[in-house]
């Protein structure tokens, strides 16, 4: 059966794509531009503050998609790990007062090289913090990482073991977000995408670059890289997700330009190539 050609209204624009753009800008630079959706960073909430910032997307008919990010909750002693889980219980009662239906999780490197440590961590973080995600009505996505961050952000690293992780929270509060910048090079992707259907919260799009110029800053635009975004997206539009797609691009020479350019390209590219 034919799939439904992509919506352009689903289009999300993740902040992490204009960085540099002030929220008040950001808000208004959306809105001029007919996106309904936004992807939000704690730290870019803190400009205007979650009221403000709420009230001002109220006024352009603007939603969130997610806010970004919870998560890192491996630490090397106890007081760390409370202190971490606190801060994600700050975290879920800022998405409830923003409106933001998920809170995406990143899962955090292991503080003393024992990874398999760190991993349970990660589950009981997950675990220490449920409660309040089902009091505030905010959904829980844990976001594999490409293998490269496995040192410095995430010890989770590929779909499938979120998944795995999921299945054992078994909680409907708790689902995997979908980056395909962390997840097109796994040969088991389409297969582990399937097994997410129904606890999807979050699909991201960018694309790899040849050869990637930065670690951290290396994402690009859509259609300038090596990912296959058309067919990871009907992949996950198959799975049963048909919510907002977040674009989702760190990059220095992205944030340089100014937002409006960057935000009328990725519309434009969102429809070509996703």
């Amino acid at each position: 059966m034919a799939l439904v050609s992509l919506d352009p209204g689903r289009l999300s624009l993740n902040q992490a794509t204009t960085m540099n753009w002030p929220m008040a800008d950001t808000l208004d630079g959306c809105a001029r531009a007919g996106v309904d959706w936004i992807g939000l960073w704690r730290h870019k909430v803190e400009e205007l503050g979650a009221a403000e910032t709420a009230r001002r997307m109220h006024a352009h008919g603007m939603r969130a998609s997610s806010l970004c990010r919870g998560g890192f909750f491996p630490a090397a002693s106890a007081i760390e790990r409370q202190e971490r889980i606190d801060d994600n219980k700050r975290a879920l009662d800022q998405a409830c007062e923003l409106g933001a239906p998920v809170l995406v999780l990143v899962a955090g490197p292991a503080p003393d090289r024992d990874i398999d440590a760190a991993r349970r961590m990660v589950e009981d973080g997950i675990g220490a913090v449920l409660p309040h995600a089902v009091e505030r009505g905010v959904k829980l996505a844990i976001e594999p990482l490409h293998p490269m961050f496995a040192g410095d952000r995430s010890v989770v690293v590929t779909l499938g073991q979120a998944n795995a992780m999921a299945d054992r929270i078994a909680s409907p509060n708790v689902g995997v977000a979908v980056d395909v910048y962390h997840v097109w090079w796994d040969p088991n992707v389409y297969a582990e995408i399937a097994r997410a259907a129904g606890r999807i919260l979050g699909f991201h799009v960018s694309d790899w670059l040849v050869p990637p110029p930065d670690h951290v800053l290396g994402r690009g635009m859509m259609g300038d890289g090596v990912i296959e975004l058309r067919r990871l997206r009907e992949a996950v539009d198959s799975a049963g997700y048909d919510g907002p797609i977040e674009v989702e691009i760190f990059n220095q020479k992205v944030w340089d330009t100014p937002g409006n350019e960057v935000l009328a390209l990725a519309k434009e590219r969102f429809v070509a190539v996703c």
